[in-house]
């Protein structure tokens, strides 16, 4: 045998992964280099949800080598509808149980590495640390504001997406370029930002963002295209119109500025307003006591006052006869229009919201606080009176 064969180098790629790859190694911009490049590249999405799971599904079809999941939760039937990483069979299960194996079960050049826990401010830097980028598929500004920083202390590239409604938007935060702060430098009052539980979102415009995510975070892993670094895409899906916003990079940024005045990671619970997470956790724990849409309506016809905590946007487009709207974030200050003598109904869109007011309400003394099961929409669903529009 010749020296030359003896000494010549392992192929770059197998056969099957010639074949599986095929269609992405003829583009230019990949090519046999970029693929093993691909495959060697170690992504860390953070929540199997409505964004993490196109994202991690498109990366390890494209052939990203390891694919961190980070997700506390477990899978729930109103999941599923825009979560493509889970299965009816997964009901109940981890979501990065179901999530591992949908990616393995696609491509079995993925390794994926479960993280079943929350992302917190004692635990981030630990696991991003390992990882050659983030994309960031949380849904709420807790989760938000610390990946971004996170990233920042570890020089990682940083995808981030979020999804309301009909709408989306996105950017791509690279070292030394700007940060999720530099655009968005304090967040939201508490309530003000409803979730997609509380204003709904459509299943295939999670599907469009989070695969917009993958896109984005093989540019950046190729070196290849344009990314949306310094630009913020926003997409009306029922509009279907496109706008990009040109943002910079802010010098006095207190985490990412030239002269940083955050160096470590915070609570960022108490950064957005929120109760601490023993506090939330406490509260999930205790039972809710709740009624039935068709019982509600018979309470209210025998004088059970009927409390609507939505905003005044929900209340316009529909509402329950009877109902006196106080949003929930006014609850606390305007106790004294609800009478504590009389049985309290509560409702909001689908349930959410108004039982953390009948918490609050049990907590201040009124004994007959009732969460109206399914909200709204379960209200409709029963066929019970409803009136729409501004009047």
């Amino acid at each position: 045998m010749s020296t030359d064969v003896r000494n010549r180098h392992a192929p770059l790629l197998s056969r099957e992964q010639l074949d599986r790859y095929s269609r992405q190694i003829i583009l230019q911009e990949v090519g046999l280099g970029g693929q093993r490049r691909l495959l060697e590249s170690r992504v860390l999405v953070v929540g199997a949800g409505g964004l993490g799971s196109p994202a991690a599904f498109y990366l390890a079809a494209a052939g990203v080598g390891t694919i961190g999941i980070v997700d506390g939760d477990r899978v729930e039937l109103n999941n599923l509808h825009r979560q493509i990483l889970h299965t009816t069979a997964d009901l109940g299960k981890p979501k990065t149980q179901s999530a591992g194996r949908t990616l393995q079960a696609l491509n079995t050049d993925v390794r994926v590495i479960p993280f079943q826990t929350t992302l917190t401010s004692e635990n981030a830097l630990e696991i991003i640390r390992d990882f050659d980028l983030v994309v960031n598929g949380s849904d709420n500004f807790p989760t938000r504001y610390l990946v971004n920083d996170a990233c920042v202390f570890l020089r990682k590239p940083l995808i981030d997406a979020s999804i309301l409604r009909w709408e989306g938007q996105a950017t791509t935060f690279l070292p030394g370029r700007g940060c999720y702060r530099c655009l968005f430098p304090t967040p939201p009052p508490p309530g003000v930002v409803p979730s997609c539980a509380e204003g709904g979102i459509l299943g295939a415009l999670a599907g469009f963002m989070g695969a917009l995510q993958a896109t984005e975070a093989v540019k950046v892993l190729l070196g290849h295209g344009r990314t949306l670094v310094n630009r913020l895409l926003l997409f009306d899906a029922l509009e279907n119109e496109f706008r990009v916003v040109r943002w910079a990079r802010n010098p006095h940024c207190p985490v990412c500025g030239d002269h940083p005045t955050i160096t470590e990671l915070i609570d960022y619970e108490a950064f957005c307003g929120l109760p601490g997470r023993h506090a939330a956790a406490a509260g999930d724990g205790e039972v809710v006591p709740e009624v039935e849409p068709e019982e509600a309506y018979r309470l209210m016809r025998e004088g059970a006052q009927l409390i609507d905590v939505r905003e005044p946007w929900e209340w316009a487009l529909a509402r329950i006869p009877g109902a006196v709207l106080i949003p929930k974030g006014e609850v606390p200050q305007r106790l004294t229009e609800i009478d504590p003598q009389r049985p309290v109904l509560v409702h909001c869109a689908v349930g959410s919201r108004s039982a953390e007011v009948v918490r609050l309400l049990s907590g201040a003394g009124y004994r007959a606080a009732l969460n109206v099961r399914g909200g709204i929409i379960e209200w409709m669903n029963q066929q019970l009176p409803v009136e729409t529009g501004d009047g």
